[in-house]
């Protein structure tokens, strides 16, 4: 008998590349842009003052909290002076 040998041809590998669309934008360019920049700093603004606002709140928390304990600890104080008189 015959034996057959069948080769196996390996066929091209063809790469698809996407074609880039010719624009009149330089990459990069919307970054670039007055409007963008304006935006992205009113964001950024907004943001630090919220930031800025939430750590007052918290000092002022705080301060409260050692007035408090101050004026507690200056009424002891007081009896405490008036118990060695």
């Amino acid at each position: 008998m015959l034996s057959r040998v069948t080769a196996i041809r390996a066929l091209p590998r063809v790469a698809f590349v996407p074609a880039r669309f010719a624009s009149s934008q330089v990459e990069g360019s919307v970054a670039q842009s007055k409007g963008f920049s304006k935006k992205e700093k009113a964001h950024e603004d907004e943001y630090v003052h919220r930031h800025e606002m939430e750590l007052l709140a918290k000092m002022r928390a705080q301060i409260e909290k050692k007035k408090l304990e101050l004026d507690e600890l200056q009424k002891k104080h007081e009896e405490l002076e008036k118990g060695q008189k």
